[in-house]
């Protein structure tokens, strides 16, 4: 640790329909390669590796048992994310994995003390957070333009996976839903916006028990629903502002699939937390109209994967920005929110976790001379 990195070496470890998007990416980060690629199923991982010469296909364990391997890359389904992380942590590896970090948060505990224990340093997704849309909006904050902030509105609504996704099962069950599986990107923004949050109040409901898959080879198939598809929730910061939050599988679409934060003196239109770009539009008070605020923070063209070169470039005995505190503290919130929804009481976070640094504005395809940064090796 504490010696300049030049390149770390990464294994996937899940070949689903996921690992498209990183594969777009990792070539572009210079302090990053891929070496190897996994697959509980070993033919998609050799199909896998077929496009990218010099990466090699394994078994889950042959990957985890690599010397060469540095950090994982955890791509697997939800009720595997934990099993796989805390693998790799005993094989004495870095671990970055999507969203969520487990899925439940008494397993995301475990991979926590795990690695804290272990000395290794854990990422997990989304890394949105760290484009030029979500840190734009947080410059403008810290730099006052809304004044103090006293409230936001977070909204995604969309009839459901199983539209678009061949295999959408894992989306209906507990783990699942789409607080779990599309909140992390609107709460990681909020607590990159906004700070911790100390209690929420919930609410959910649950209109469907069963779903058609719309496409694939499965296409007509019905599959159950065994979690909550329409979810609210009152997000009560540590700073005393209150963040509204609505996910759902039953509406058709919104205009409003973005954040908005208000302040004393100002409103800020934050894109959606999903992408890593778009217009920031502030509205001052005794103001007519919006205005759109200049990119001021964020990796610069960024997409998904730079979450992984952040970790890498981060300093020793510093937190990831899309780190491991950040995604355990999106899960207990999103867990206590459903657990709110079905007691009708207030819960009270009990694992605080440090607002995530700003990113300055960075380009993102890097030089040789980036790598020589302080980097975690």
């Amino acid at each position: 640790m504490g010696q300049p990195l030049n390149v770390l070496n990464i294994g996937i470890v899940g070949c689903g329909n996921i690992v498209a998007q990183y594969l777009a990416t990792l070539p572009s980060l210079e302090t990053l390669k891929l070496v190897a690629v996994a697959d509980l199923d070993l033919a998609r991982a050799e199909a896998v590796a077929a496009e990218l010469p010099g990466v090699r296909a394994l078994s889950v364990q042959e990957l985890l048992d690599d010397g060469e391997v540095e950090l994982v890359l955890n791509l697997t389904i939800p009720a595997a994310h934990a099993q796989v992380a805390l693998a790799a942590i005993a094989a004495g590896k870095h671990v970055y994995g999507e969203k969520p970090l487990a899925a439940t948060s008494a397993e995301a505990a475990e991979v926590l003390a795990a690695a804290a224990a272990a000395g290794v340093t854990l990422g997990c997704a989304p890394d949105t957070v760290l484009g030029t849309g979500t840190q734009t909006a947080r410059r403008a904050i810290d730099d006052g333009l809304i004044g103090r902030p006293i409230s936001a509105t977070a909204t995604m609504m969309c009839p459901g996976h199983e539209r678009w996704h061949p295999n959408p099962d894992f989306y209906y069950v507990p783990g699942g839903g789409p607080l779990l599986d599309m909140g992390p990107y609107y709460v990681s923004s909020l607590v990159t916006l906004l700070g911790p949050v100390q209690s929420v109040i919930g609410a959910a409901s649950h209109t469907r028990d069963s779903r058609t898959i719309a496409t694939g080879p499965r296409a007509g198939e019905q599959i159950p629903v065994s979690t909550d598809t329409h979810v609210s929730g009152v997000l009560i910061h540590e700073s005393g502002a209150l963040s509204t939050l609505v996910m759902s599988f039953d509406a058709v679409a919104t205009q409003a699939a973005n954040i908005e934060v208000h302040g004393e003196t100002g409103s800020l239109i934050v894109p959606d937390p999903n992408i890593f770009d778009g217009e920031v539009k502030l509205r001052r008070l005794g103001d007519s109209e919006w205005e759109t605020l200049p990119v001021s923070g964020g990796y610069v063209d960024a997409s998904r994967g730079i979450g992984l070169h952040d970790l890498a470039t981060t300093a020793p005995g510093r937190e990831p920005r899309a780190g491991g505190a950040l995604a355990f503290h999106a899960l207990e919130v999103m867990e206590s929110v459903l657990r709110s929804a079905h007691t009708g009481q207030l819960v009270k976070i009990e694992r605080t976790c440090p607002r995530p640094d700003a990113v300055p504005l960075t380009q993102t395809t890097l030089t040789r001379e980036a790598l020589s940064s302080p980097a975690r090796a």
